[in-house]
């Protein structure tokens, strides 16, 4: 099998890793998060110039701490996009400059790919078709994987992702940031049911999403109210945005004809999401989650998403440029 070595850098993660017969031999990832913290969310030239500085870092981590053999390496891949695109341009110029020098294969690979594949990587029998809900900070879909390289979006945000709605509810009830890993952790000692929060788009098996509302619900009722109780608040944020994310799915398994769940990108993370995801299975579901080490951006799940490239031929001339909006369909 080849080895395919990844550069990731679509937002606040600078990532490498190596990919050998579907396995990762390394998936070094820095994270950027206490750089971003006091901003209350990710400052695009930050972010550009951290990636600058750590990924030559990471890539002699790899060669001294892993014995990486760049001559060995059968083809390079990079996330392509969507993201920012100073950070984007990063990893994507760092690829290229190494393809050349090598004289090695260039794979571009789509980010939100690249997370379905992270499921691959977990759960290595897993195979198409299935319902995949991916849910990061800046996405929300439903996507129907038919096969290898044959998705189909069914539904998608048209405002905020699930992601972004828990960053900004964190910031309304001055949790920090991120938000999804605060709420996630202070909803565990709150009532989910303490307070009804919108539901939005609910009706006649609608597939896409709208956290917007819900968001904007929250701050009106913190602004309206000086007594509550800070963890009934976000639990019951929470479990009006998991009860959407599992609801469509079901829908989406409906329509599709498909009884297998994947769940994928950052959100994927959230133990209330996981807790009552896994417990569709009880329904004849079959439901899979990547490991939480791969539910943050990384270049493992790029890797594996280029490998499915590479098997067809798919490389990229160096002329390869970033596409911060590059959408899966």
């Amino acid at each position: 099998m080849p080895r395919i070595f990844a550069v990731e850098s679509s937002c606040d993660e600078s990532s490498i890793a190596l990919l050998e017969d579907e396995k990762l031999i390394f998936n070094l990832v820095l994270s950027q998060t206490d750089l971003h913290s006091k901003y209350g969310g990710v400052v695009p030239e930050i972010a550009s110039r951290r990636h600058l500085e750590v990924i030559p870092i990471l890539l002699n981590e790899a060669v001294e701490g892993y014995g990486l053999d760049l001559d060995r390496i059968d083809a390079i891949a990079v996330t392509k996009g969507p993201g920012l695109i100073g950070a984007l341009l990063v990893g994507i110029t760092f690829a290229k400059s190494l393809a050349y020098v090598l004289k090695k294969p260039l794979i571009g690979v789509n980010h939100l790919i690249g997370h379905i594949y992270s499921l691959f990587l977990t759960h290595r029998d897993l195979s198409p078709p299935i319902v995949v809900l991916l849910v990061s900070g800046g996405h929300t879909e439903l996507i129907l994987m038919k096969d290898h390289g044959n998705f189909e979006v069914l539904g998608r945000t048209l405002d905020d992702a699930a992601g972004e709605a828990f960053d900004k509810v964190a910031r309304i009830l001055n949790l920090g940031y991120p938000g999804g890993p605060q709420i996630d952790r202070i909803s565990k000692f709150g009532n989910p049911k303490a307070y009804r929060f919108p539901r939005a788009l609910m009706d006649g098996k609608n597939l896409d999403f709208s956290f917007s509302g819900l968001k904007t619900s929250v701050k009106y009722f913190v602004q309206k109210n000086e007594h509550f109780k800070v963890e009934d608040v976000a639990a019951s944020f929470q479990e009006a945005v998991v009860d959407v994310l599992i609801q469509k799915s079901i829908w989406a398994c409906e329509i599709s004809g498909v009884m297998k769940i994947g769940v994928a990108g950052g959100v994927s993370a959230n133990s209330r999401l996981r807790k009552r995801m896994s417990e569709l299975e009880r329904d004849g579901f079959k439901v899979f989650f990547p490991s939480k080490d791969l539910c943050i951006d990384n270049a493992g799940m790029i890797a594996r998403a280029a490998l499915e490239k590479y098997k067809k031929g798919e490389f990229e001339e160096l002329s390869l440029n970033a596409i911060p909006y590059l959408s899966i369909d």
